[in-house]
């Protein structure tokens, strides 16, 4: 299929590869990977069961980051010299003449559009079939069948509480320009890294400082949610915006959290809600968002470092295309989320 006779291949099974034998098949990166994300994902299911947290497993979940972590670095110490030599072409019907990496990731985004689209019909399927939380008070309220001390079982938006304010929401909203920026970046690193007219030393500092300007959004993203999650943040009094100073609580603090059974609201009086549905398909929903995020990050890292080498010309720029369709899904992703979980 790639017209390649790695047949003489030497054993280069950790490092530095020359791709004029083709891909290194001997590589030990997605073994270590498969095994390192396996034993993270096993370690974070037995540390946090049933609401019940066993600190005995932390060590083994830093572990599987470990080794995810060096299968990792074997990937990019064979990465690091790729000069886009070796770029195989599909010879078969429906992909002929394609790319096969970039087949590779169109087939991967494709089972990621399966995984959020799961989510999103969850959250569907629950927020239509479980009566909302503020018509069911309104309900009872009315037909005086409000019982004090009674936990009723309803469907609370996140959106309740996110965008009971504008300081609540805002988080969210800048975490949306933030990304919607970070598209832009990413396209202008591939564009200079793709001028075949432009000196190499400014080639250089165009494509890192584009590439490390998405990492840093990326970053400002995670950031805010935690920010938005666990921490919460301070607003000063500026008489002449006329803005009070007050405290923007968490949403765990304000006990929006996946274990809520007796959760109440200041819009509610003596309303006593079991929300554990609607708040778990909240944080699973914008936690796989947010692990994805977290995964480009990663892959940034490695390649504003290379781009900081020279590492990226003409011939092996299609390399920072192939993370930019995985970064465009990202980016629209989120423009499905925020509105569906932020705002409705």
């Amino acid at each position: 299929m790639s017209g390649y006779d790695d047949s003489d291949h030497p054993v280069e099974p950790w490092g530095p590869h020359d791709w004029s034998h083709g891909a290194p098949h001997n590589s030990f990166s997605p073994i270590f990977m498969s095994m390192g994300i396996a034993l993270f994902l096993f370690m974070m299911a037995q540390a946090w069961s049933f609401g019940t947290y066993t600190p005995g497993y932390i060590p083994g979940i830093l572990l599987g980051l470990a080794i995810v972590g060096f299968g990792l670095f074997i990937f990019w110490r064979q990465d690091i010299s790729f000069d886009g030599s070796y770029e195989p072409r599909s010879s078969g019907v429906p992909f002929k003449n394609i790319q096969i990496r970039k087949v590779a990731v169109w087939v991967f985004l494709m089972s990621e559009m399966m995984v959020f689209t799961s989510l999103f019909s969850t959250y569907m399927r629950y927020r239509l079939g479980i009566e909302n939380c503020g018509d069911m008070y309104e309900r009872l309220e009315a037909s005086h069948e409000l019982v004090s001390g009674a936990t009723y079982t309803c469907f609370e938006p996140a959106s309740h509480l996110i965008a009971s304010s504008g300081w609540h929401l805002t988080p969210g909203a800048i975490n949306t320009f933030a990304l919607i920026l970070s598209s832009f970046t990413i396209v202008q690193a591939l564009r200079y890294a793709k001028m075949p007219d432009i000196d190499e030393e400014v080639r250089r500092r165009k494509v890192y400082r584009y590439l490390g300007s998405t990492w840093c959004l990326a970053v400002l993203f995670l950031t805010l949610k935690m920010v938005e999650w666990f921490i919460g943040f301070h607003i000063p009094e500026i008489g002449f915006l006329g803005i009070s100073e007050q405290n923007i609580h968490p949403l765990v603090a304000e006990g929006y959290t996946i274990n809520a059974d007796a959760y109440t609201h200041h819009d509610y009086h003596d309303f006593i809600m079991n929300i554990q549905v609607s708040a778990s398909l909240f944080y699973v929903t914008t936690g796989t968002h947010g692990a994805h995020v977290a995964g480009g990050i990663i892959g940034l890292s490695y390649m504003t470092y290379k781009a900081w080498r020279g590492g990226y010309t003409p011939t092996n720029a299609v390399s920072i295309e192939y993370f930019g369709l995985y970064w465009h899904f990202v980016d629209l992703v989120w423009v499905l989320v925020f509105p569906f979980f932020y705002l409705y």
